[in-house]
């Protein structure tokens, strides 16, 4: 059954976003409001059920599996869902992306698992700032995480940064510097208009990547990186590091004309692109055909078609998808 998610634009899906909960125990400002109501717990697939979609989909010839969240680690029996998810055959990569506040007792484990890389979101290392930013998070615990995951033997780990103009816009060279330091990839992420916050403006605090790329070569010359992570991101590397400094730009730079993924939210939709709501429902043919993956293998073929050419994203309107970034699945 290999290589038979194509969509309508001739793009081969091989890289799924497989979201564990929409729940977070931080409140990033950008991310989600600061009051959220979850989703109920009858409407969330189990872990089992997340490990069938996930299986399903390396048999169609799915490469590589992100586990997202909400935040991913908050999940109970997380270390068994990675660990079945490892042993698919076929399956190339087994990824997660956290906040990095429980991977200081986590990261071994996950490693152990079978997990085979970690991108850790890190907005600040100002400690006053970052606890302002997550509104419940604390700098310690994501570096002790990272750390953690460091002394776990995890490779290329990456750190994701969205940068907010006016917010944190001043530690770009800072958060350069410390990846520099500690060996380790940093992305760059432009702020996206996802769910209605009242924090902020965005259009106040957008600052595009290029900006963002400009001010880091005032003082690193930035070199284009030849490798690809199968992600959206663009890379660039510098002479003097072995780290990668990224850029994932969904407003300045659009990357929809080699979209390789889809998501699945902890509730079952097939989410076929970030920035549109076309999507197909899963949920109900797990739970209706339990011993039979026919349905489930035929509403995900099915919706291929649906997939979207590209999104379009305006920072002057409200936002055009309601949904939180953590019901997207990351």
């Amino acid at each position: 059954m290999s290589a038979r998610l194509i969509d309508g634009f001739g793009r081969e899906v091989t890289y799924v976003r497989l979201s564990v909960t929409d729940r977070c125990d931080f409140r990033c400002v950008y991310c989600m409001s600061e009051d959220m109501t979850f989703l109920p717990r009858q409407q969330v697939l189990s872990l089992e059920e997340i490990y069938r979609v996930g299986r399903v989909l390396v048999e169609l010839g799915v490469k590589k599996i992100r586990l997202t969240g909400g935040e991913p680690l908050i999940r109970q029996n997380i270390l068994w869902l990675v660990e079945k998810l490892a042993a698919l055959d076929g399956l190339q990569e087994l990824t997660m992306t956290t906040n990095g506040s429980r991977l200081k007792t986590l990261a071994q484990p996950l490693k152990d698992a079978g997990l085979n890389r970690i991108n850790i979101s890190l907005d600040s290392l100002n400690a006053t700032r970052f606890h302002e930013i997550t509104r419940t998070g604390h700098l310690s615990d994501v570096l002790a995480g990272i750390s953690a995951a460091q002394q776990a033997g995890f490779q290329r780990i990456k750190l994701n940064s969205v940068i907010m103009r006016h917010r944190n816009d001043d530690e770009i060279l800072t958060l350069v510097n410390f990846a520099r330091q500690q060996q380790l990839d940093l992305a760059f992420i432009e702020e996206m208009p996802l769910g209605n916050i009242s924090e902020h403006q965005r259009i106040d605090t957008y600052i595009s990547n290029e900006e963002v790329r400009q001010r880091i070569a005032q003082e690193y010359a930035l070199l284009p990186a030849t490798d690809n992570t199968g992600g959206p991101a663009r890379y660039y590397r510098m002479s003097d590091s072995q780290s990668r400094i990224g850029f994932i730009s969904p407003h300045s730079h659009n990357f929809c004309d080699s979209c390789n993924r889809v998501r699945v939210t902890v509730e079952g939709r097939l989410l076929l692109c970030l920035g549109n709501e076309h999507s197909a429902d899963l949920r109900a043919p797990l739970r209706a055909h339990s011993e039979n993956d026919q349905p489930l293998i035929d509403t995900i073929i099915n919706a291929l078609p649906l997939k979207p050419e590209r999104h379009y994203f305006d920072l002057d309107e409200s936002p055009q998808i309601v949904r939180f970034m953590n019901m997207t699945g990351g």
